[in-house]
């Protein structure tokens, strides 16, 4: 098979097995509910409740913090928990609101934005933060780690409709930090330099509002975008246009579908979009053609992430439910996966822990979950 030069360096991770007959893409036509017993569970370790629905979420690079942005305008940062001793959870406890801690926020900005939070990111280093919403700005924002507590900030007004995603890069072009940020209105990715605040560019192609931005560790100067106008575009900041072009769910039987999320693997080699018809899509970026298309979901797919070294896949959606897909074998078959976490209403965002097997996950429940494996 083509991509068995990925797989092949791809070794399991130590963690709790998958179940031993999951899902495939093939038997499996809607999500379903692990069966009592089987496999992979994870259970809730902390939560945060909000008044209204919580879009943004984001882990600090160090592990220490995870930052949540909300609809009801506000930033809360909070602390990590103990996920040791939170393990000794029985396999079985139920996920219930009630059994489960709440977060212990360290800071708080109740009016972060006039607006909904919609997204929000730390820079590689941890050092700066940055906010956006659907008042069309964005919050630029020093951030000190040890004292958890924000320093001197910008606001940039360089976006003239909701800003749905941003993103940092360490630039080699003048060895700066970077900020590429995306959304509605005129759907240009305008380039920020972080120290001054300027504006260096805008780069324009999408045709529809920007969904989703991704960057992966051996980048360099390039990045990925994808757009309700039903593709994804490959940058490359030394050039002014898209260096690819492409639209991973359109075949002969099958219409192509807004990309609401994608995700490159740390390789640069492997590419995942989600897309609003609940479908999933593996791209080969070095063969650039599409691997497969699947349906983990049975609504929109809202997220799209690898786990820290590529093995898992994690995808969130409108069906309420957070999905772990099994990467680790030949990615031309079927693929194994299986629900693995649920709220009570939509989902809008999961993030990977990045150090630890845990993620987080926000929703339109207005609550802010921080999922763990028990230890058994």
């Amino acid at each position: 098979m083509a991509n068995q030069g990925m797989v092949s360096m791809m070794r399991p991770q130590s963690i709790a097995a998958l179940p031993q007959q999951p899902q495939t893409v093939q038997t499996m036509q809607r999500p379903v509910s692990a069966p009592s017993g089987m496999g992979v569970q994870f259970v809730p370790v902390c939560r945060y409740e909000d008044s209204q629905a919580i879009r943004a979420t984001a882990f600090h690079p160090s592990g220490r913090y995870f930052a949540l942005g909300t609809n009801s305008k506000q930033l809360h940062i909070c602390l990590y928990p103990d996920i040791k001793k939170t393990q000794n959870m029985n396999y079985s406890r139920p996920t219930s609101h009630e059994s489960t801690r709440n977060a212990e926020i360290a800071l708080t900005r109740p009016k972060q934005h006039r607006g909904s939070v919609y997204c929000l990111s730390f820079n590689p280093n941890g050092d700066l933060l940055a906010t956006g919403s659907n008042d069309k700005t964005i919050r630029l924002m020093a951030f000190n780690e040890d004292a958890c507590r924000i320093g001197a900030e910008m606001e940039l007004t360089c976006h003239d409709g909701t800003v749905r995603d941003l993103i940092f890069i360490e630039s080699s072009i003048n060895r700066s930090t970077i900020l590429i940020s995306g959304g509605a209105g005129n759907c240009h990715l305008n380039v920020t330099d972080c120290n001054t605040g300027q504006l260096i560019q805008s780069m324009k192609g999408h045709s529809a509002p920007i969904l989703g931005l991704y960057t992966w560790g051996q980048a360099g100067n390039q990045f990925v975008s994808c757009s309700q106008d039903k593709t994804i575009r490959f940058w490359d900041l030394r050039q002014q246009t898209a260096t690819n072009v492409i639209s991973p769910g359109h075949n002969k039987s099958h219409n192509a579908s807004p990309v609401t999320s994608v995700c490159v693997d740390p390789n640069g080699k492997l590419l995942v979009s989600g897309h609003e018809d609940a479908s999933v899509a593996l791209f080969d970026i070095t063969g650039n053609r599409v691997l497969q298309t699947f349906r983990p979901h049975g609504d929109e797919v809202r997220t799209v992430r690898f786990s820290n070294a590529a093995y898992y896949l994690l995808t969130a959606s409108y069906d309420k439910r957070v999905v772990i897909t099994d990467m680790r074998g030949d990615l031309m078959a079927p693929l194994m996966y299986l629900p693995v976490a649920e709220h009570s209403d939509k989902v809008v965002q999961c993030r990977w822990h990045p150090h630890d097997f845990s993620f987080l996950s926000t929703s339109a429940d207005r609550s802010a979950v921080l999922w763990s494996l028990p230890n058994r």
